[in-house]
């Protein structure tokens, strides 16, 4: 079993401020990344879906180029990524949520000035398909504070093609009806994982409220968020 992560406030405040020894700190890229301090914009990024559809997996992918098969996370895990598009200096703070429904009063807080907003089911089970509709995308209806947050909708584990049973197209209309953007991919074979936060970022990029706030409100609001304690990841148990 993979021991609970937790993390200060002291801590994320190293990461983001480009100290690699703070934790979760990430920032080798083959997008043209940059470990450098300074950055133009810091852009909060948010990931949601049910257990196991491989969101931990998905973020390991990007920011370590690597893959593992990963418990369910406790609570909520934050990284830091390094990139530069389009000669600008991204510095991406994603932050991946419990799947579970009973860290969901957890995780709530977290949609808060969230500049991006990663929806990620699991192309072999009908269920967490569903459940985007049903639970997530109300979620964000309910919590997410700016409006013109870029939702990017991801059918995850498409190397399992043999045991798909949502099909593409039916991802494709989702989005469509959710105004989402949307890419398959696969953690384990890193297929468009990169593509994935790249068309996200790009999209972020090129919405003036989201860059106006990019490097200011973002960073204040995850210095000023409280991650959740030991004790209540205790009293909720593990799965």
């Amino acid at each position: 079993m993979t021991p609970v992560l937790r993390f200060s406030l002291k801590a994320i405040k190293r990461c983001l401020n480009g100290d690699q020894k703070g934790l979760f700190c990430r920032s080798a890229s083959s997008m043209d990344s940059s470990s450098g301090s300074e950055f133009d914009y810091l852009f909060k990024l948010l990931m949601i879906g049910d257990s196991g559809v491989g969101k931990s997996s998905l973020l390991l992918s990007f920011t370590s180029d690597t893959f593992e098969e990963l418990s369910p996370t406790i609570g909520v895990d934050f990284k830091v990524k390094h990139v530069t598009i389009g000669g600008k200096k991204l510095k991406l703070a994603i932050w991946d949520t419990a799947g579970q429904e009973r860290f969901r009063t957890l995780t709530s807080s977290y949609y808060r000035g969230a500049q991006g907003i990663i929806m990620v089911y699991d192309v072999t089970r009908r269920d967490t398909f569903t459940d985007l509709s049903d639970i997530w995308a109300k979620e964000i209806d309910l919590y997410s504070t700016n409006q013109d947050c870029i939702k990017m909708l991801v059918g995850n584990k498409v190397d399992k093609e043999q045991d798909r049973v949502v099909t593409k197209k039916e991802g494709m209309d989702f989005a469509r009806e959710y105004g989402c953007l949307f890419i398959e991919c696969s953690a384990k074979t890193r297929v468009n994982v990169e593509q994935c936060f790249e068309e996200l970022v790009l999209k972020i990029l090129d919405t003036p409220s989201l860059t106006a706030e990019g490097s200011t409100t973002v960073k204040r609001n995850i210095f000023n968020q409280k991650p959740p304690s030991a004790s209540d990841a205790s009293a909720s148990g593990c799965c």
